[in-house]
């Protein structure tokens, strides 16, 4: 069975509904999943000024918080972010500041990474965003798996660094988001097989 880590921030819900779309499309492939938020860090008088804001902090509240230790759990690491400014969130770089005593022990080395994310504009920074992620992947001795072009699906959602969506105005996944989702994580998954094969 593989071990697959889900790790994503969310503002609004789009890049919640994202993860969840990849954790049951992980779980039907036979993985174990860890499906983890990264903790908010925004101050409550930011988010409690917008309504969406708010909400899916409170939907989430009560569901699990990403930790290190997933990553060193896992065999695949699914990680996602909406867009600021062409980069992830300050919310999940603050999470990736943690990692530092987990890689200087090798424990984030040697598996399966791939990357998601959203913008609410078409062009509004998503391959930089997927770009940032992969370099990351880089640092902590990965092994990078872009979907690439490998699916006729890409070409309908033209992202071949990860799976990303333009929200607009809403956070619904529509049936080129699903798709390109499902390929993502099933990919990620059965190059990790490959690899421990």
């Amino acid at each position: 069975m593989t071990n697959v880590a889900i790790i994503y921030y969310s503002s609004y819900g789009a890049t919640h509904a994202m993860a969840e779309r990849l954790a049951a499309t992980a779980e039907k492939a036979g993985a174990d999943v860890r499906l983890r938020h990264v903790r908010e860090t925004a101050p409550a008088e930011v988010y409690e000024g917008q309504e969406a804001w708010k909400a899916h902090v409170d939907e989430i509240s009560e569901r699990p918080v990403a930790s290190p230790d997933d990553i060193a759990w896992a065999d695949v690491v699914v990680m996602g972010s909406p867009t600021r400014f062409g980069q992830v969130t300050s919310q999940l770089q603050s999470f990736i500041d943690t990692l530092g005593p987990y890689w200087s022990e090798g424990k984030l080395a040697d598996k399966v990474y791939t990357a998601f994310t959203s913008t609410q504009t078409k062009h509004g920074g998503q391959e930089t965003t997927l770009v940032a992620l992969i370099t990351l992947f880089a640092h902590l001795g990965g092994i990078v798996v872009a979907p690439g072009y490998t699916d006729p699906v890409k070409f309908a959602d033209g992202n071949p660094y990860g799976a990303s969506k333009v929200t607009g105005e809403t956070s619904e996944l529509d049936d080129t988001d699903r798709d390109a989702l499902d390929h993502l994580v099933t990919r990620a998954i059965g190059v990790s097989e490959k690899l421990t094969a």
